[in-house]
């Protein structure tokens, strides 16, 4: 029998490791979903912006230097802000210079005497006196720019910051160092037990009439009233779902198997072996990438194998929403292709079809490959599955990986546009949760009436997602 399809022939606690426990400081759950403040403008990104309307390069105050040793606007003794038009101000004398030299303005002190004090209470008093007191500071008008330098000079500050958010490395963008081990043991393990090409996935049964030539099998015989009530479930479970195949040949040969039009559902016993087949092997990456997970194998042997039964086939899905192509509904596994066939012709249908719409949901997000291991250690460090002994610890983990993930997504991606990245990947995740225990079910059901599932799978699913 192949490796493919014979499963494992020992149990998931033969094949894990038992370790020790690993211990931290209790918090709460609601902190997983925590979400974060809007970013916030620092006083010397305030002021830089400020400063793109004068040609000064003079530097300015930081927010810290101005509390030790406060700037006075050399003009009304206003707070300043820096050096404008060669003189330390403020923003409303910097702004009012601006606009007298640009109108040319010749005002006159309307209390004739020329001489009027200027403080921040009575500067808009007498706009004479108040210019005559800019130009006598210092203040020059060749330094002020065009309102075409201005802008250029702003769309020169944006593009600046967003180089410089996008290009600085992972550690200067407010990642600790820990977290960044979290994100490179993930990376690590993702990519020596999965492989998107499927090259290693060899010997696999296909469908009767693809393998044999042989025609679907006829209708089962329904025996009982119990039975028929069972296959009308089945047939609810699978009505929706029309799955073809195609196999590429390594010498360029290509297979194709379309299920029939109408045929009640019962073209999946056809499929089935195949189903099975690629289900294990995509469980066997799973529990391998979980093995060399350092925080999975601190965990105790029964905590390792009930988070793997609760999580094996929400990874699983995961996994596969990285080869999905959702322009053409086909999930692109090397040489094979799974593709939803859509009978009546109506695609909007199709998203009815809820593990399609949660691929079109994830797909649609276009994430990094960091946030997608994140979101696998997410949902492998639940807490709340059946079985798990030492919730408090697997708690903490998953709030660390989610806390990891909020930090990632906040300084490796633009805001605002992804502000609410963060709550969508938990609400998918969330979503994913109640996918994962309907489909279950469904594979029980299905299991019951016509048994199919291989020695890991059964196990995997001998404990039914809560």
């Amino acid at each position: 029998m192949s490796d493919a399809h014979c499963g494992f022939s020992t149990p998931l606690s033969r094949v894990l490791i038992p370790c020790g426990v690993l211990t931290s400081s209790p918090r709460g759950l609601e902190a997983k979903l925590e979400v974060g403040r809007e970013e916030e403008w620092n006083h010397a990104d305030l002021m830089h912006r400020g400063e793109a309307d004068s040609a000064s390069t003079n530097p300015i105050i930081g927010a810290d230097e101005e509390e030790e040793c406060p700037q006075i606007c050399r003009v009304c003794g206003d707070k300043a802000t820096g050096y404008h038009f060669n003189v330390m101000t403020c923003e409303g004398c910097k702004g009012f210079f601006r606009r007298a030299m640009k109108r040319n303005a010749q005002p006159r002190c309307p209390f004739r005497k020329g001489t009027c004090e200027i403080t921040q209470k009575t500067r808009r008093q007498c706009q004479a006196c108040r210019l005559r007191k800019c130009l006598e500071s210092g203040m020059r008008k060749e330094m002020i720019m065009s309102d075409a330098a201005v802008e250029q000079r702003r769309a020169l500050i944006r593009r600046k910051k967003r180089e410089r958010i996008e290009t600085r490395p992972l550690g200067a963008k407010g990642l600790t160092e820990e977290q960044q081990m979290m994100i490179r043991e993930l990376t690590t393990a993702q990519m020596n037990t999965f492989d998107s090409t499927f090259v290693h996935f060899k010997n696999f049964r296909l469908p009767d009439v693809l393998s044999s030539g042989r025609q679907i099998p006829e209708p089962l015989q329904i025996q009982s009233r119990e039975e028929a009530a069972k296959w009308r479930k089945i047939r609810e479970d699978l009505c929706s779902m029309k799955l073809s195949l195609q196999l590429r040949g390594e010498d360029g040969s290509v297979w194709n198997y379309k299920p029939p039009a109408d045929n009640g559902g019962k073209e999946i016993f056809s499929l089935l072996p195949h189903i099975a087949d690629v289900s294990t092997y995509m469980f066997k990456g799973i529990i391998n990438f979980a093995k060399v997970i350092s925080y999975f194998r601190d965990l105790p042997i029964e905590d390792q194998i009930s988070l793997l039964k609760g999580a094996a086939f929400e990874l699983c899905q995961l996994r596969f929403n990285t080869v999905f192509n959702a322009e053409t509904r086909t999930w692109e596994c090397g040489r094979l292709s799974y593709c939803v066939e859509d009978p009546a012709g109506g695609f909007q249908q199709l998203l009815l079809e809820p593990v399609l719409k949660f691929h079109y949901m994830l797909k649609k997000l276009q994430l990094h490959k960091e946030e997608y291991v994140l979101m696998q250690a997410i949902s492998l460090f639940s807490p709340d599955r059946p079985g798990v002994v030492q919730r408090l610890v697997v708690d903490q983990l998953q709030e660390r990986f989610a806390m990891t993930l909020k930090a990632y997504i906040e300084f490796n991606r633009p805001q605002p546009a992804h502000r609410f990245l963060f709550l969508k990947i938990m609400a998918i995740l969330t979503e994913l949760r109640s996918l994962s225990a309907e489909h279950t079910q469904q594979l029980l059901r299905i299991h019951d009436v016509h048994p199919f599932a291989t020695p890991l799978m059964q196990e995997l699913f001998s404990t039914t997602n809560g």
